[in-house]
């Protein structure tokens, strides 16, 4: 078939043609939007999964669903080296410029406090003012610590409000002012951060105290974010009250009627079809996660003959499929691990191979549905594996759980955050 035509995307955040799967996700969200412009009460978004469930595309799917509701929406992506307030700083700019208000002086008054926030960044977390208190801002000294970096903003900062350096206190005013700007024009400001896990502590303590704030005033703002499974307990670890302030979506990989959806509705729009033999093949090498699906379904296309999609073109297709998972979505990963953490993710897929029921454990296919991998294993039984104590193995597993490669889903137990790399790895070995 005609790969120019190859209607899948593989690719990091990349949408795919059919975004099937997400119907409850985007309905709800567009409720949030309604209720929100409206002045009711709203939690904001937390989206958690694990890599390739395509929670970066749903993120994506929600801001444009903002955007045609006329709001104001910016997006960043958290890092774990890199300040909250700078990012934070250049999404409000954008959100701000989307809504378009009519009062160019009031929209000077709000930039000018969002080019205050950037520029009183005192380091990680956003810091205070060396020799005590987070201060005024509003005197000279604050000048001190600000640098000349700025957003792109040409009005002047504002003096006295969001450069305080307390990180909480300034946001809360950021969004505060904010969303009085997008109130007086009947929508919301709507901002989208990924990988929110990596934030530092003192960031995710401000975001939730901010989110708090924003809700009890009744101030048309919606934080979005998007990161790993554990990323609850690292909102709940910092605000107790956290739970109560989002709406926590879990995404996970599609069931067999959405994932069908997602390949043959791309097919039918260039004049293919899928027979259902080929579908159910599909899902049995891809277990239903949405990057596996467009990695497979691109292989397959420039495979088969067509017009219609086999289950022989499937298994014929899948050896190259792998190969490519096997180098850009496995391997990438794994080169990024140190020797050490290297022999921690191997022992981490050994000791759930040894504990999967003997059915799941018996097939090394690792895109097979008859291998589903254990949500986690302990840490215990990964040292046991590799004949040591537990304490020693801290520092490779916090290095690995810092390069987002592994997860605590709770305490005393490790898990991957990419699907099927436990099986990757015990099929390549070194």
């Amino acid at each position: 078939m005609d790969p120019i035509r190859n209607p899948y995307a593989p690719g990091a955040g990349q949408r795919p043609p059919e975004l099937a799967g997400r119907d409850e996700q985007l309905h709800a969200f567009d409720v949030t939007l309604e209720r929100v412009a409206r002045g009711r009460p709203e939690r904001s978004v937390v989206l958690t999964g694990l890599r390739g469930v395509g929670k970066t595309v749903l993120l994506n799917a929600l801001r444009s669903a903002a955007v045609r509701a006329h709001w104001g929406t910016g997006k960043l992506e958290a890092r774990p080296d890199q300040p909250l307030r700078r990012p934070l700083a250049a999404a409000v700019h954008m959100a701000v410029r989307e809504l378009g208000h009519p009062r160019p002086d009031e929209v000077a008054q709000v930039l000018g406090v969002v080019k205050a926030f950037a520029q009183r960044d005192g380091g990680a977390g956003g810091g205070v003012r060396p020799g005590g208190g987070s201060g005024g801002g509003s005197g000279g000294g604050a000048g001190r610590f600000r640098d000349r970096w700025s957003v792109g903003i040409d009005v002047p900062a504002a003096s006295g409000r969001a450069d305080s350096g307390d990180i909480e206190i300034d946001l809360v005013e950021l969004l505060s002012d904010v969303g009085g700007l997008a109130a007086d024009r009947g929508v919301g400001v709507a901002i989208f951060i990924d990988e929110m896990q990596d934030l530092g502590a003192a960031d995710v303590s401000a975001l939730c105290a901010a989110a708090h704030e924003i809700s009890q005033s009744g101030l048309p703002v919606v934080i979005v974010g998007a990161g790993l499974p554990h990323l609850p307990a690292v909102l709940s670890a910092s605000k107790s009250y956290s739970e109560r302030l989002f709406r926590y979506s879990r995404i996970d990989r599609l069931d067999v009627e959405a994932a069908g959806l997602a390949l043959t509705a791309p097919a039918a729009e260039e004049g293919a079809s899928w027979a259902e033999e080929a579908l159910w093949e599909m899902y049995s090498v891809t277990a239903g996660y949405p990057y596996f699906v467009q990695a497979y379904g691109k292989a397959v296309w420039d495979a088969a003959v067509g017009p219609e999609i086999t289950a022989d073109d499937v298994r014929m297709a899948a050896p190259e499929a792998e190969a490519e998972l096997a180098v850009g979505f496995f391997g990438s990963r794994y080169e990024r691990a140190t020797p050490a953490e290297r022999e921690y993710l191997r022992a981490m897929a050994d000791a759930a191979y040894e504990q999967a029921p003997a059915s799941e454990s018996g097939s090394e296919a690792y895109g097979s549905t008859l291998a589903i991998e254990l949500d986690s294993v302990p840490t215990a039984e990964v040292a046991g594996v590799l004949g040591k104590r537990p304490q020693s193995l801290s520092p490779a597993r916090d290095s690995l759980m810092k390069k987002g490669l592994v997860y605590s889903s709770e305490r005393g137990r490790i898990a991957f955050t990419v699907p099927h790399f436990g099986r990757y790895l015990r099929t390549h070995p070194d």
